[in-house]
């Protein structure tokens, strides 16, 4: 019964961002960064095309999130959902879910393009672990900062403050602005470094080392913790406030 419960929310979400047209902003998106990167060097190429997935997993991931909330705002989704049997646990794995397979399909847009025309050497099983485990860790954040905006321009706003924080220094490592081994340690506590780092993993040439195996583990394990210890003890009275009651 739980699961298909489970499998209905997931729908009802996919549906939702069909019906606001996200997935027509993924696919126009993805088409706008392939465009780009298939005119771009090889060498150049190599560093942005990591960069690009990271974007879409991680300041995406957050930013559709945030708009799923709104949506269930303006609709007023939540007061009718807290008198059905549904479980909040169930409310919550499908946001993240859903938010999961959409991020997944943009990725796999801008991926099918660079294997097929660009012949990039990805491994796809990696790739796609270091998707759906960035995207999880950063939905399930975007979820517990949504609770505490009063709208989405300011979720937005906010969103921005933080990824322009979190995400400068990665980039700047990345394309080898940061050189210093230091930043190599620093960057661990970076989230979005964990991200970029497991994406990289499933690049050819890239050498592991146990800063990726620790960036899997973080997203995983951070994942978990996030989900169980605040997304989930929370929502019921993020639930309750959006409701009114």
């Amino acid at each position: 019964m739980m699961k298909s419960r489970l499998v209905v929310l997931i729908l009802g979400e996919l549906n939702r961002l069909n019906k606001y047209n996200v997935f027509s902003i993924s696919i126009l998106v993805a088409f706008i960064w392939g465009t780009i990167l298939f005119f771009l060097d090889e060498a150049l190429l190599g560093s942005l095309l990591p960069f690009v997935l990271l974007i879409d997993a991680t300041l995406m991931g957050v930013i559709y999130i945030g708009a799923v909330t709104h949506f269930e705002k303006t609709e007023s989704t939540i007061s009718t959902l807290l008198v059905t049997p549904i479980k909040n646990s169930e409310l919550v794995l499908s946001k993240v879910i859903a938010n999961i397979l959409h991020n997944l399909f943009s990725a796999t847009l801008i991926i099918l393009v660079f294997i097929f025309l660009k012949d990039v050497d990805i491994n796809l099983l990696l790739i796609y672990l270091a998707l759906i485990s960035s995207t999880a860790f950063f939905t399930i954040g975007g979820l517990c900062l949504s609770y505490y905006q009063k709208d989405f321009t300011t979720m937005l706003v906010n969103i921005m403050v933080i990824s322009f924080v979190l995400l400068i220094p990665s980039a700047l490592y990345l394309f080898g602005v940061l050189t210093s081994p230091a930043w190599d340690y620093i960057l661990l506590i970076n989230p979005i470094q964990a991200a970029q780092e497991i994406i990289m993993g499933a690049f050819s040439g890239y050498e592991y080392t146990y800063k990726y195996f620790v960036s899997l583990a973080y997203m995983i394990v951070g994942s978990i913790l996030l989900y169980q210890f605040f997304a989930l003890p929370k929502f019921q009275d993020y639930a309750v406030k959006q409701s009114g009651v």
